[in-house]
């Protein structure tokens, strides 16, 4: 097992879904390998507009072959393991990439950077999650500080135990709900995506919950596309099966409801979601399909 690196775009010609697959032909197939069972990373170009650079961390299932493409293959996402950066962590940090695996001998960017998939040693592994949570960083093994030179510090001594540490953390329901209500509500502008209000109380916290689409308990991942900012009323009864959304982001009242009126005046007056910022960050037509599926009481 070794960690690595996923590159993804989200107008990419295959078809990835990341936090369930990760398409990829047949010449990075031994890479892709050496990472099942373990975590990677997945990276978004610097050439890709508002690239948002090491963004997520997820854990390889397994790898399978594409049944309808011969020689491309997928590298399945365990469920519930997917976990998108709070804070996404750019190519280079004052100057010095945060991958140093890259460098060659001469402290230059070597061609690897345009593979695919590459291999990412556990070093490398450890500072790009502390950083990309580094606002949850008490609850994350503190390997990596930035040293006066803008390079990141490598503290060997205490490595082998915090490298295991960082994989009970990485699972941990506390820092993974921190982090997903940090990335819902940055989408969202901390508004109700179903009511439009934006309440902040005195403490300057936003009032708006990070509801996801998909429930944990259902292996829904940590990813924006499943999540939904709502206010909190309108979460209770989102997950109660009381409201829905289509595909289309049109809001689905259910006719359990004894107040449909009184309901429907809560709601945005298009009777539509409002959408992320980010249009890829909007709610995946998987995940509606599964709540309306599983959830919703029409």
């Amino acid at each position: 097992m070794a960690n690595g690196v996923f590159i993804h775009r989200e107008d990419s010609i295959y078809r990835d879904t990341p936090a369930i697959r990760y398409h990829f032909p047949k010449q990075y197939l031994g890479r892709a390998r050496a990472c099942s069972g373990d975590w990677i990373l997945y990276y978004e170009p610097v050439k890709v507009q508002q690239s948002r650079g090491y963004r997520a961390v997820a854990r390889v299932a397994s790898i399978a072959p594409d049944p309808d493409q011969v020689g491309m293959y997928y590298a399945l996402i365990e469920p519930g393991s997917f976990l998108q950066f709070s804070t996404p962590v750019p190519f280079t940090i004052g100057g010095e990439p945060v991958e140093r695996g890259l460098l060659n001998e001469h402290e230059k960017v070597s061609g690897r950077t345009q593979a695919a998939v590459r291999p990412l040693s556990t070093q490398d592994f450890m500072r790009i999650v502390n950083l990309g949570l580094r606002d949850d960083a008490e609850l994350l093994p503190r390997q990596d500080l930035p040293a006066p030179d803008n390079r990141v510090r490598e503290e060997v001594a205490t490595f082998q135990f915090e490298a295991r540490e960082r994989v009970q953390q990485l699972v941990s329901r506390p820092l993974r709900d921190r982090a997903f209500r940090r990335t819902v509500l940055d989408a969202y502008d901390s508004r109700c995506a179903l009511t439009g209000l934006k309440l902040i109380n005195g403490g300057g916290r936003a009032e708006v919950e990070a509801a996801h689409i998909r429930s944990v308990e259902a292996d829904g991942p940590d990813i924006v596309s499943n999540g939904l900012a709502l206010s909190g009323t309108v979460h209770w009864m989102f997950d109660r099966g009381l409201l829905s959304l289509a595909d289309d982001l049109s809001i689905l009242i259910s006719h359990h409801v004894n107040d449909r009126d009184g309901i429907a005046g809560l709601l945005n007056h298009s009777r539509r979601a409002r959408p992320p910022s980010r249009l890829a960050d909007s709610p995946h037509p998987l995940f509606l399909s599964w709540h309306r599926e599983h959830c919703f009481k029409g």
